[in-house]
């Protein structure tokens, strides 16, 4: 019996994958930038491929770079107004 040659080759596989966080909110409310990409600071000065997101207790997310800037002129969560603290969570590693 004769081998039969196969007519498609496959001379190299890119593997893509991604991801994204379990949030309510997905776009920062302060730069309306998607929490997922960079904030306005970052994109401009091309600082890192990832930029941080800062979490209040409150529940609300923002780029960290945004939240920063507004804290200078208000101690307050931009959407709820309640007092600004930082929560930790665990895969903010920066």
């Amino acid at each position: 019996m004769v081998e039969k040659k196969s007519e498609i080759e496959i001379l190299s596989v890119d593997l893509v994958a991604t991801w994204s966080l379990d949030l309510q909110v997905e776009t920062c409310a302060i730069c309306r930038n998607h929490l997922m990409d960079m904030c306005i600071e970052c994109h401009d000065n091309l600082e890192d491929d990832l930029c941080t997101i800062s979490w209040g207790k409150c529940g609300h997310a923002f780029h960290r770079h945004c939240i920063q800037r507004w804290l200078t002129t208000k101690n307050i969560c931009p959407l709820d107004t309640q007092v600004w603290k930082e929560e930790n969570k665990k895969f903010n590693k920066k």
